[in-house]
């Protein structure tokens, strides 16, 4: 908080400083901050309003989850659908405190970056509808890819496999989080800044479409009727958590499903879904859950024969094998078997 303090009341400074020398006195010195931390409290104020907007969405929809939580746990139990256990819904309210804490924390660093390129854009918006309807869609364009490369650089799933490890679907999954993905998930959104996007309307997109993303998790809305044709609905993402051998590596928009339609990655529900991954981890033990693919990747790395299976076993496709013979070129992208 100190630090902080130093740097804006140094923007401070910088502001009489300009006013007085405009007045023309003789032998003032040039005064200016340097660009990091006129960057640092630009994202100081942006990371405020951002906490205001992000505690209006907690105040609107943590009620909701509550309800609907506890909804599908009575239903879920009137069914005997078996959705809920105790170990895994802590399981998943931990991965959430540790990715939120970690999103929080980390904060600072990204939206300061955002800043950076915002303001550098080189087009800015005039018409305000204009501006947040192509924001959600771009937002939205940007995460489905964001999300296929999760899938598919072996590195990234290790992050992204704790959301997936879960055998049970439910509301809760939705919080099961992929702890480090704060840490590269901004990368993705320099392009949006770039174009005229504020880092704090992307922020709050994104929030506000994770949202929706929470609420698709479930097994009791069976289909949403003509939504099925241009929203993400829980049958689409319930295929999406499958590792069903034609439910692997499919359905990767957040909000919007035109992207796996456009660009093939799309498959409708059909046969029972058989949730979870094909290598989960072996016990409850919070490293194991973050860090169990991990573990993997570097077993495979070293008994890699050479440095471009070492590279392929961080960077190439999950499952990618230096010793296998033959690979179906129907194969999933992400978690492919060869056994």
């Amino acid at each position: 908080m100190l630090i902080e303090s130093l740097f804006c009341y140094g923007r401070v400074v910088e502001f009489f400083l300009s006013h007085i020398q405009s007045l023309h006195l003789p032998d003032l010195p040039t005064f200016r901050l340097p660009d990091f931390y006129r960057y640092f409290c630009a994202t100081k104020v942006t990371n405020s309003m951002n906490e205001v907007r992000e505690q209006w969405l907690l105040l609107i929809s943590t009620p909701i989850y509550v309800v609907i939580i506890g909804l599908e746990i009575l239903l879920s139990h009137l069914q005997q659908l078996k959705s809920y256990t105790l170990k895994d819904t802590v399981n998943n309210f931990y991965l959430m405190l540790l990715n939120g804490g970690l999103d929080l924390a980390f904060s600072v660093v990204y939206l300061a970056i955002l800043n950076y390129f915002f303001s550098h854009t080189f087009f800015h918006w005039g018409n305000p509808v204009l501006y947040w309807v192509c924001l959600l869609l771009a937002e939205d364009f940007m995460y489905y890819w964001l999300h296929r490369f999760d899938h598919e650089v072996r590195f990234f799933w290790a992050i992204h496999v704790t959301h997936h490890s879960s055998d049970t679907f439910n509301f809760t999954v939705g919080f099961r989080s992929s702890v480090f993905q704060p840490l590269y998930r901004f990368f993705y959104f320099i392009p949006l800044a770039v174009v005229g996007f504020r880092p704090i309307d992307i922020a709050f997109i994104y929030s506000a479409t994770q949202i929706w993303g929470i609420f698709v998790h479930t097994q009791l809305i069976k289909k949403m009727g003509w939504l099925e044709y241009f929203l993400v609905t829980p049958s689409h993402h319930r295929v999406h958590h499958g590792q069903n051998d034609q439910y692997i590596d499919r359905n990767m928009g957040m909000f919007l499903i035109i992207w796996d339609k456009l660009f093939g990655t799309f498959e409708p529900e059909g046969e029972k879904v058989v949730y979870g991954v094909t290598k989960p981890p072996t016990s409850n033990r919070p490293d194991e859950m973050i860090f169990h693919e991990f573990r993997n990747m570097l077993r495979d790395v070293r008994q890699a024969p050479d440095l471009y299976s070492k590279w392929m076993y961080v960077f190439g496709r999950p499952g990618w094998r230096h010793d296998a013979k033959w690979q179906a070129p129907n194969e999933p992208i992400g978690q492919t078997r060869l056994d």
